[in-house]
């Protein structure tokens, strides 16, 4: 485990690990980003957007982006990185998890933390549309427990030549715990309105369809009032749609946590120890993780915040941090040396 203090240090008033948190949802302004959307229908009958940017040459690097809970392809932590990783040369495709990219998905499952069966089939993907292509992922939040458990559960066969991992929720059970506490009650209560909102949504789309099974699968979960925390939403709602037993088999069987020493690929964890939706004993110890793995991680920075510079000229070290480390594993292309 690296102590990191002197790689990142917060911007003159954004100390504080909330407004870390906040600033880029709340207040990052970013201009448009250039990228092309494909529709990758699975095998179940449902889909995946992915969005693309930046080279179309068959050898460029290309990575991987997955987002956070209730993200989408459009959360500003991912359209910086695909902007920066163009600016090297490097193509990226940002995931959206199912029913994250703008529509409801078609079945009455979703995504979860654990989701790393759909992963690997955009991976297998991406294998096929660009086999030239050296393979990379980072993933944010939900997205980095992901990628660390398909990562575990890969092994040396994963496609992947190497993986960030930001902000990881490496125990759900006690992040669960963590973000029912003080002021973390607010990020509880936005994730809930969203996931809620979702589910009805997606109700009201099959009732307009007239798809009953659907319409019954959703029925059977029974009155979604009075859910107020992540337990009683993937207890009750994550947990009988996607085939767990309970949360606590959820939390158990999803957790990056537990895959961590067998991960084979160079893998860097970027991790802040004031994050507010992970306590301090959630994190790793060294005896955890592979030896694959380097474990950043910084006093401050918040949930998937890192904003350095000033609050009239931010910067942000995750996408200054992610390329840089990135580009030192990569082969080097014409575009790739170019954008060095």
């Amino acid at each position: 485990m690296i102590a990191s203090d002197s790689l990142f240090r917060p911007a003159f008033g954004l100390g504080n690990p909330h407004l870390q948190t906040l600033w880029g949802p709340l207040w990052r302004k970013q201009p448009p980003l250039e990228r092309r959307r494909e529709r990758l229908w699975l095998d179940d009958g449902d889909f995946l957007d992915l969005d693309w940017h930046g080279p179309h040459e068959a050898e460029a690097p290309l990575v991987l982006v997955l987002h956070g809970l209730t993200g989408s392809s459009n959360s500003p932590y991912v359209a910086g990185l695909q902007r920066q990783l163009g600016q090297r040369g490097c193509a990226s495709v940002a995931l959206n998890w199912r029913g994250c990219s703008g529509e409801p998905n078609l079945l009455p499952r979703s995504y979860h933390s654990g989701a790393s069966e759909d992963l690997a089939l955009v991976l297998e993907h991406l294998g096929k549309a660009r086999p030239l292509a050296p393979l990379y992922a980072v993933g944010y939040s939900l997205g980095g427990n992901i990628l660390l458990k398909h990562l575990g559960e890969t092994g040396s066969a994963s496609p992947l030549q190497a993986a960030v991992a930001v902000s990881v929720p490496f125990r759900l059970d006690q992040c669960a715990d963590r973000i029912a506490l003080g002021f973390s009650k607010v990020y509880q209560a936005h994730f809930m309105r969203a996931m809620l909102t979702y589910l009805k949504d997606k109700q009201l789309r099959f009732q307009h369809e007239g798809q009953q099974a659907g319409l019954a699968t959703l029925a059977d979960l029974g009155s979604l009032e009075n859910i107020k925390t992540f337990w009683d939403f993937d207890g009750r709602v994550t947990a009988p749609l996607h085939g767990f037993e309970s949360a606590e088999d959820y939390y158990r069987r999803s957790s990056s946590r537990y895959f961590l020493g067998e991960i084979a690929k160079p893998t860097l964890i970027i991790q802040a120890a004031d994050d507010p939706f992970v306590f301090i004993h959630s994190l790793p110890t060294a005896n955890e993780m592979s030896p694959s793995i380097q474990f950043e991680l910084h006093a401050k920075g918040g949930h998937v915040g890192f904003v350095a510079g000033s609050l009239r000229q931010p910067a942000y070290y995750l996408e200054q941090r992610i390329p840089q480390w990135l580009g030192e594993l990569m082969p080097l292309s014409p575009h790739h040396a170019a954008g060095r």
